[in-house]
């Protein structure tokens, strides 16, 4: 991979997209042909700080690969045009597609195979096989590259943990100390300990995430079969601690209609104590809603009664189905260019510089999307530049690349956070809504979206 300076950009909020299939790279592609490639997701021109980061890459792209000629456009994933854009060929050469699609892609045949390519920029080797494993199949052929990478985890006003009397520095480990903390932090404080998100498909998805660290699953591992209710029962044990701390501890406040930024949004404002997030969470809380980075904390995920993991997410660079081989390799060496900061000093330092200037935050923990001590050594380029409190991730940071990382459902996932957003409801708002049967419905509802 060839030195450069350019910008790396966090994905704050990921729209994305698919490619569909192609053969590997033809050893007889002139890496030095001249070709064009279109790459999604340019910012609008009403978000101009973020449109001339993104222009910035490009440039810094050009220069290092001059018979390269990059257009960015607006499009981006989305489910209700994919299938038309596919058939018209309207697709860009390079889109991102969230955690929550490739499985299901790779398994109907609708992702490129992109490991030729990758060994050929020499990236393959290198990628960090957690992170990478949603965009392999069983054979493991590379369908993607995650760029963005993350593990949900709990986050935590560490003013509120003090004013209640609980240790900032010993967050809870365990689903039973978050109901113990949260039970404190509301009759000592008088705002809710911890808050469920329940819309917008993101109750599904905190469910899914409580489920899998309880040790439990919601899909099987190619997506035919629903197993929720499977030994050894995680999701209703879940549902059953959080119907505890709404109705027995009254620890939950009274709304329970949250998204993820109404939630975080509340928690920012300190009227709440906990709530489940990833890293990014702290980007939202401080430069959308003010709160004072000090006060937030971020922990591993809770662990249920049999530990389970922690539920990743983010984003996957995908190459589309109408590219020829040229752009595809063109494609893929674009690809590499976003990750070489973690390569080069220099690199790394400019990027930094370049993120403080546009008021984004500086080391973040996260997961790698390379493999071995490179984060490590970029914490250290870049130690100048960190603007975020390193201290109050340790615990997480401790943990992300060591405790087991466990992949969205590979079908129909966010259809499936949908559907089991109206359960998490159910126990919030109906006392005694009967929690087994209610979980048996849900799963006849999402059997039927799986078997179409």
């Amino acid at each position: 991979m060839r030195r450069s300076v350019r910008l790396f950009i966090p994905v704050l909020a990921i729209s994305v997209i698919l490619t569909g299939c192609s053969e590997p790279a033809e050893p007889d592609v002139d890496p030095d042909a001249p070709v064009t490639i279109t790459v999604s997701n340019q910012p609008p021109a009403s978000q101009a700080a973020e449109l001339e980061a993104y222009l910035k890459v490009i440039e810094d792209f050009r220069a290092e690969h001059p018979n390269i000629t990059v257009k960015g456009v607006e499009t981006g994933w989305d489910p209700q045009t994919f299938q038309a854009q596919l058939a018209g060929g309207q697709l860009p050469n390079v889109m991102v597609v969230p955690f929550t699609e490739p499985q299901g892609l790779i398994a109907r045949g609708q992702l490129a195979d992109i490991t030729a390519e990758l060994e050929q920029v020499g990236l393959k080797d290198m990628l960090n096989p957690s992170a990478s494993a949603v965009g392999r199949d069983a054979e493991g052929r590379y369908f993607g590259v995650p760029v963005d990478a993350y593990a949900l985890g709990l986050a935590y006003n560490r003013d509120l943990f003090e004013k209640a009397g609980l240790d900032p520095d010993k967050p809870p480990a365990t689903w039973n100390e978050v109901r113990e903390a949260a039970k404190t932090i509301s009759e000592e404080t008088g705002v809710p300990g911890y808050v469920q998100m329940t819309s917008g498909g993101q109750g599904g998805w905190m469910l899914t995430a409580m489920t899998y660290a309880a040790g439990g699953t919601v899909e099987n591992d190619d997506g035919s079969a629903v197993t929720f209710t499977d030994p050894p029962g995680a999701m209703q044990q879940q549902l059953e601690l959080l119907h505890a701390m709404r109705w027995d501890d009254e620890s939950m406040g009274s709304n329970f209609t949250y998204d993820q930024m109404g939630a975080l949004k509340e928690f920012a404002a300190g009227r709440v104590g906990m709530v489940i997030s990833a890293p990014i969470g702290y980007a939202f809380t401080t430069q959308l809603f003010g709160m004072d980075g000090k006060d937030f904390g971020l922990a591993p995920m809770p662990q249920g009664a049999e530990a389970g993991g922690s539920l990743s997410g983010g984003a996957l660079h995908v190459v589309t189905p109408g590219s020829t081989p040229e752009q595809r390799l063109a494609a893929v060496e674009f690809i590499a260019f976003r990750l070489e900061m973690y390569l080069d000093e220099d690199t790394a330092v400019e990027a930094a510089k370049l993120a403080v200037e546009a008021g984004m935050p500086v080391g973040l923990p996260g997961l790698s999307p390379l493999k071995g001590d490179y984060r490590d050594r970029y914490l250290e380029w870049v130690a100048d530049y960190v603007n975020v409190p390193l201290e109050n991730f340790a615990l997480y940071d401790e943990t992300v690349n060591t405790i087991p990382l466990r992949p969205e459902p590979p079908v129909k996932a966010q259809e499936v956070y949908a559907s089991l957003d109206s359960v998490v409801q159910a126990v919030l708002t109906t006392r005694d809504t009967d929690i087994p049967a209610t979980l048996a419905t849900t799963k006849s509802t999402i059997e039927g979206l799986l078997s179409r």
